[in-house]
């Protein structure tokens, strides 16, 4: 049975999509690309809420909500905590919802630094490189 309640959750900077480097981010904004995937998760029957913070703690805490909430999966854009946190990597495993990992870019295509991802070898599935606006849903 399809998840039907859905968490999206975007870490550190991506409240600067629209207009952060926009040559690697694009031109779309958070906002855009929030509305366009309630839009997409609407017309299937699908609950979408989205969250955003650039603190760890307060990613951490939506987390542990989300299992209270009845959350199904989560798609998350850890951003810049893909590499550095534990923290944000302990609270998915241990609320038990599977999880898609996200990133507007195609990290492996990057920096080396960016290529090593706390998250990929738990999530369900690991989508980059699409940038913000090319996948249909928006991101």
């Amino acid at each position: 049975m399809p998840s039907r309640n859905l968490l999206f959750i975007n870490g550190p900077n991506l409240n600067l999509l629209g207009t952060r480097e926009p040559h690697i981010y694009g031109s779309t904004t958070l906002p855009d690309v929030e509305a366009a995937a309630k839009q997409q998760a609407a017309s299937l029957s699908i609950s979408l809420a989205t969250f955003q913070s650039n603190h760890e703690g307060a990613i951490v805490d939506r987390i542990q909500a989300a299992r209270d909430e009845g959350v199904d999966a989560i798609v998350i854009n850890p951003g810049a905590f893909t590499h550095t946190s534990v923290a944000i990597r302990d609270a998915l495993l241990g609320v038990g919802i599977p999880y898609v990992e996200l990133h507007v870019s195609n990290v492996h295509a990057r920096e080396e630094w960016r290529r090593h991802s706390y998250f990929t070898d738990k999530a369900v599935a690991m989508v980059c490189g699409m940038g913000g606006s090319r996948v249909h849903g928006g991101y």
